[in-house]
């Protein structure tokens, strides 16, 4: 024990200045990296989900409207931005200096998020916001969809954060319209094939972020892309069978990306039952949507593992991947079994 204490006694004489402005500036620094590790852990903290429903009611009193059929699914997407955006740290994603670009985790959650807001607003400006095919599009939603689909990591010219400022903006005034009686432009139409159409963009991403997760042990994937269609092509040939597997550095990115996207996307279904109330009622498909979101919800459980483990499917440790693909599948093939329903007549 003395000789570990001699060695570093004399580290410490022979490398770190004892006195004046060098002492100074390495206990400067030091403090810095101390303070940018505590943020950078309190930055790192999920944000809890919100009410829809009180949402909706708080956003309509702020200018006098009302809730109306859409108001809930709008503003539902309003929070979830806003939280993207003003929870503690902001937006890290675009992040060019400490602690924001020591971050893995909050990033790839807030990416997460995002893809989720981009489904939704689009989903808002081609069919929600539609009677049929032929009808005009809504002039706030299409001036906010491309915002929220700009380069998710630019970090200045323009940055990230105000091309979503520039979105949110068009996403309320849609919203204040909603309730105008004097301005009937704006509306929101709560039909089945709406939803369905909504429903088939989230199974597809469900679907991906799936497989993703399960390709943390690493598969053999035989090659089914033409199953089904004997006449089908591609553009080049591809191996009957190939290996399948998420680098290592990136299973805790797919995690997370996994968590933001289950975290938006419960909200948005919440307000989905709020808004499509009528027609889950008559295809007695409630139960069905609630049970999605019952499955999404178990993958925001408390992680107690100071890091994502990666063990193998049957091994003795942990695979917080495949636990997560678990509840993505689940999830999607209730909302298979949604949309076929609501197809039904």
């Amino acid at each position: 024990m003395n000789t570990v204490t001699e060695k570093l006694a004399g580290w410490r004489d022979n490398y770190l200045p004892q006195e004046g402005l060098g002492k100074t500036i390495v206990i400067v620094i030091c403090l810095y990296l101390l303070g940018a590790v505590l943020l950078g852990m309190y930055w790192s903290i999920e944000p809890k989900p919100f009410d829809v429903r009180a949402k909706a009611q708080a956003l309509a009193a702020e200018d006098g409207g009302t809730v109306v059929t859409g108001s809930v699914t709008t503003g539902a997407l309003i929070g979830v931005v806003q939280t993207l955006l003003d929870k503690p740290g902001g937006y890290t994603h675009n992040d060019k200096f400490p602690p924001g670009v020591w971050l893995d985790n909050m990033p790839n959650w807030e990416y997460g998020v995002l893809i989720q807001v981009r489904d939704m607003s689009r989903a808002l400006r081609e069919v929600f916001s539609r009677s049929q095919s032929q009808s005009t599009e809504d002039v706030d939603l299409v001036e906010m969809e491309p915002r929220f689909n700009f380069n998710s990591d630019s970090w200045i010219l323009p940055s990230s954060e105000s091309e979503y400022r520039d979105g949110l903006e068009y996403a309320r005034e849609y919203f204040d319209r909603l309730s105008e009686k004097s301005a009937p432009g704006a509306q929101f139409y709560a039909r089945s094939d709406s939803l369905r159409y909504y429903l088939s963009a989230v199974d597809s991403r469900l679907g991906s972020l799936s497989q993703r997760l399960s390709a943390s042990v690493g598969k053999s994937r035989l090659n089914t892309d033409l199953a089904g269609d004997a006449e089908a092509a591609q553009s080049t040939e591809t191996p009957a069978e190939q290996e399948v597997r998420t680098p290592w550095s990136e299973i805790d990115d797919v995690f997370y990306e996994a968590r933001g996207t289950a975290w938006a996307l419960i909200l948005f279904l919440k307000a989905v039952e709020v808004d499509f109330a009528d027609v889950l009622a008559k295809k007695n498909a409630q139960v069905s949507l609630q049970q999605i979101i019952r499955e999404l919800e178990g993958t925001q459980g408390t992680v107690w593992s100071p890091m994502i483990l990666n063990g193998s499917g049957f091994g003795p440790l942990a695979n917080h991947s495949l636990v997560m693909a678990s509840y993505l599948s689940r999830a999607n093939a209730a909302i298979v079994d949604l949309r076929d329903l609501l197809s039904q007549g």
